[in-house]
């Protein structure tokens, strides 16, 4: 019994065990079923995220490759633009170069045209001479047989004769073939000179303003004058100590008068005296004090006007001093003009004249600006102005062309540059138009009087006549002696003698007048 209840109880036990191996192996499975549920759905969750961010990058790449492409079909866009601007300006350069080669072409045809002209104009006038001297050759054998025959002349005779009207013939032709082979010279050469100096000379237009070695100073009251002189002339000394210049107090009415060769000192004086009259403090303290000030303000204007007229100018890179100097000759003069318009005119000519001839513009305003630089102290130094202003143009270093113009203006040296010569005639130009300088009434007088004699002297001439203040001279031939051709030799010869004996700013015109007058009355 108890054997049947162990078996039973081991079959029991087995059983139990069984169905608990059982149990635990079904919570197993079904823990393993849920880690694999879990597990797949782990993976299933890390796929949708690996798909996602593969579809992310995708768009991504996506995105940048049509950026890429996007930045490179603008850089094609601008590279082609680029292309076709260079294109462009390619065709435009060439099409203004064949605007221009056209152009060249055709003044070179014009003046393969004119020479052509010309060369058969030679070519006629050469056959004309070659007819003249085969008809003049008949000519000479018909005289000499009809002097012969007619006045019982000897051939030796009749060739004298005929000697002597084929010369005077020949002379007048001769007269004729100069006048033509002149004025074919100077055709083309006269106009071009002409045309340059026109349109130099009317673009320009200056005043002048008179020299004087002494300056007015207004009183309000004749007492000012005592008060000027001080208690024994203490005043008036101090005064004249300060400024280098000399007062002068005399009966004129209401007004002193400063006198001095140094311009410059002179406004200095003339600005002191008249803001001591006004202020009314005369003495010698209050003298120094107004004249040191008047100083320092009138080294400012000359500053202030030596740059207003470079800058007018348009010089660049002048040394300070220069442009200082340039002011100090606002106020120097000579022969009545003004050196600093004098100058800034002759700049101003220069440059015209250069770039009318194709020179360098800059360099001749600046040479003419430079010109009279000297004056502004040759007043304080030993030696003529051209030389002093080429030694200051050689300390600040200005070029050698300047330096040249300078020297050349007045024949010191030989020109080395055209410009040089632009100068020189711009410098000629200032200074011959008319009002821009003063000249003394007796050597006025003493021109036109040689003018006329010079004139006169020649043979043929009945009268001449000096008008345009000298700068033109005018001839009366007589009719009888001259013709047209002599009467033109006769303007060339006084004019060369006129050049030769006289010595005159800017040029005289030579006029000769050959006219004819029947006059007849009817009763």
């Amino acid at each position: 019994m108890e054997i049947v209840i162990a078996i039973l109880g081991a079959i029991a036990g087995a059983a139990v065990g069984a169905i608990a191996h059982r149990l635990v192996v079904q919570s197993h499975i079904g823990s393993t079923q849920q880690e694999v549920a879990r597990i797949t759905e782990r993976a299933l969750a890390t796929n949708e995220t690996s798909r996602k961010e593969a579809e992310l990058e995708r768009k991504e790449l996506l995105s940048r490759a049509e950026l890429e492409a996007e930045r490179l079909r603008n850089e094609a866009h601008k590279a082609a633009d680029q292309i076709h601007k260079t294109l462009g300006d390619e065709r435009t350069h060439l099409a203004a170069e064949s605007k221009r080669l056209t152009a060249e072409e055709q003044r070179l045809s014009q003046r393969n045209e004119a020479l052509e002209r010309r060369e058969h104009d030679v070519e006629k006038t050469t056959a004309r001479l070659h007819e003249k001297e085969q008809r003049l050759d008949r000519l000479i054998e018909d005289r000499v047989t009809e002097l012969a025959n007619i006045a019982h002349l000897s051939v030796e005779k009749a060739k004298e004769e005929l000697t002597r009207h084929l010369e005077e013939e020949a002379r007048h032709e001769a007269a004729w073939l100069i006048t033509q082979i002149e004025d074919e010279a100077r055709q083309e050469g006269d106009a071009r000179a002409q045309k340059i100096m026109s349109l130099a000379m009317q673009r320009m237009a200056s005043d002048h303003v008179s020299e004087h070695a002494i300056s007015v100073v207004p009183l309000p009251s004749e007492e000012m004058k005592g008060r000027i002189i001080g208690r024994e002339g203490r005043n008036i000394r101090a005064f004249e100590a300060a400024t280098g210049i000399d007062v002068v107090i005399d009966d004129t009415p209401d007004a002193v008068v400063v006198s001095g060769f140094n311009s410059v000192r002179r406004e200095v004086a003339r600005m002191a005296l008249g803001r001591l009259v006004k202020d009314g403090r005369i003495h010698p303290a209050h003298i120094e004090e107004t004249v040191a000030k008047c100083q320092e303000e009138i080294e400012k204007q000359i500053i202030e006007a030596g740059k207003r007229v470079v800058y007018e100018i348009d010089v660049q890179g002048l040394h300070p001093e220069l442009i200082k100097l340039l002011g100090r000759l606002n106020y120097r003069t000579s022969f009545g003009q003004n050196q600093l318009d004098h100058a800034k005119e002759v700049a101003l000519l220069s440059g015209i004249m250069a770039s009318e001839l194709g020179c360098d513009a800059a360099m001749a305003r600046r040479a003419g600006l430079l010109h009279d630089i000297g004056k502004a102290v040759d007043q304080e130094m030993e030696g003529d102005h051209a030389h002093i202003g080429a030694d200051l143009a050689k300390r600040y270093k200005e070029p050698e062309t300047v330096i040249n113009a300078i020297l050349y203006h007045h024949a010191m040296v030989e020109p080395n540059s055209v410009e040089s010569i632009l100068v020189a005639a711009a410098d000629a130009l200032s200074a011959a138009r008319p009002g821009a300088r003063m000249e003394a009434a007796e050597t006025h007088v003493k021109r036109l009087t040689d003018l006329e004699r010079i004139a006169s002297n020649h043979d043929g001439i009945e009268k001449a006549y000096a008008i345009q203040a000298g700068r033109e001279i005018r001839v009366i031939v007589d009719t009888d002696k001259m013709g047209d051709a002599e009467a033109r030799l006769a303007a060339k010869e006084i004019a060369e003698q006129i050049q030769k004996e006289m010595i005159y700013p800017g040029q005289i015109k030579v006029v000769a007048i050959r006219e004819s007058r029947f006059v007849e009355f009817a009763r």
